[in-house]
């Protein structure tokens, strides 16, 4: 093993170490409290924040007509209280019920057998080719064969249920009117943290008379739902066994 890989590997187990170590240290001095909450931040500040581009149609010139109440290109003719601008709140419910069932079996064989011979090669088949290739047969000079086989078996068994409502804030409004929407819920009980997180684009005609939608009407959905905690830090593996889990070949 050359010092190279000996350098690289103990760089490796020294930056493991210590970021292990600042998460332990970060444990440790929290043991007794509860886990805090997330501080109320505008997502658009975020340096993870990225602004939706999507296709758009081209924009139809506005046309004023006299004595008429009527603007080409509105969609609304009285004034409601939907969500319509940015920093407009609307409701979001999430109601998942995904029920899957898959099961998949493959096997495949195969033999393959090919002989080939030089029975008659320029006269030199008696006497040339044996000096030539001592202990080669003219008449059964090659022989290819292979044999192969696979079997694949795949199960999938899903059963997923979500309720939920969230509320959701208007951070972008886009050219043809839709709206990109962000929406994130925190709620703790005891020393558990569940998490509630949700953005996506909706068109406003969606949009109910009691300012709601569906998740099945967003496009672009994502979804999250998860805590931290202790109950969570017990079902997830030490951060050695990860590790090892990782870097291990076999």
């Amino acid at each position: 093993m050359t010092r190279s890989i000996i350098f690289r590997l103990g760089t490796l187990a020294l930056l493991a170490a210590g970021l292990s170590a600042c998460n332990a240290a970060s444990r440790l001095a929290n043991i007794g409290s509860e886990p805090k909450l997330s501080a109320i931040e505008d997502p658009t500040e975020k340096r993870s924040y990225q602004p939706v581009s999507l296709p758009m149609p081209r924009p139809e010139p506005v046309i004023k007509q006299a004595n008429s109440l009527w603007r080409p290109g509105s969609r609304q003719f009285f004034k409601d209280q939907r969500a319509a601008r940015i920093g407009d709140i609307l409701t979001v419910n999430v109601k998942i019920a995904d029920k899957a069932k898959v099961n998949n079996t493959t096997t495949r064989t195969r033999d393959n057998s090919e002989n080939a011979g030089i029975p008659n090669f320029l006269g030199y088949e008696g006497t040339k080719i044996p000096k030539w290739f001592p202990g080669i047969d003219p008449s059964n000079a090659v022989g290819l064969s292979s044999q192969s086989g696979s079997t694949g078996v795949g199960k999938v068994a899903r059963d997923e249920t979500i309720d939920l409502k969230v509320a959701a804030v208007v951070t972008q409004v886009l050219p043809n009117g839709n709206l990109v929407i962000h929406g994130s819920q925190e709620v703790r009980v005891n020393f558990e943290v569940r998490q509630l997180q949700i953005t996506g684009v909706v068109r406003p005609e969606d949009i109910t008379a009691t300012n709601a939608i569906s998740h099945t009407q967003i496009a672009e959905a994502r979804i999250a739902y998860g805590g931290r905690g202790q109950l969570t830090d017990v079902q997830q593996p030490r951060y050695g066994q990860q590790i090892f889990d990782v870097i291990f070949p076999f």
